[in-house]
């Protein structure tokens, strides 16, 4: 398939909702977790490439649902703003119950193997 470009502002995950959104209990028991188990390291300068893979037991999950929770926390954990990641990676994989997991990995932009 060709490439199809449509001229249209992206709407924004703030100017899809009205009013304030708030943590599930779920939720803030995630990014606890979360900030406990991300080691610690040092970022690139920013811009940012990611690549994310969320291991997902259900094949009803979409894709991209993972995606900004998970990038929330690890701002807060690494104090980056993600309106420095310019290009991203993102893939879903089946596993069985009981097997989820996430992977990630940030770099600088620039800095990352184009094989083209």
């Amino acid at each position: 398939m060709k490439q199809e470009e449509i001229s249209i502002k992206p709407l924004s995950v703030n100017e899809a909702w009205q009013g304030k959104r708030f943590k599930t209990p779920k939720y803030k028991a995630y990014e606890e977790e979360l900030l406990l188990k991300l080691k610690p390291f040092k970022l690139p300068e920013p811009p940012y490439y990611v690549e994310y893979t969320f291991g997902v037991s259900s094949p009803l999950a979409d894709w991209d649902n993972p995606i900004k929770p998970f990038q929330d926390i690890l701002q807060k954990k690494y104090n980056f703003n993600d309106k420095d990641i310019l290009e991203a990676k993102v893939s879903k994989i089946l596993v069985k119950k009981g097997q989820e997991f996430i992977s990630f990995i940030i770099e600088n932009v620039n800095d990352r193997f184009c094989p083209f």
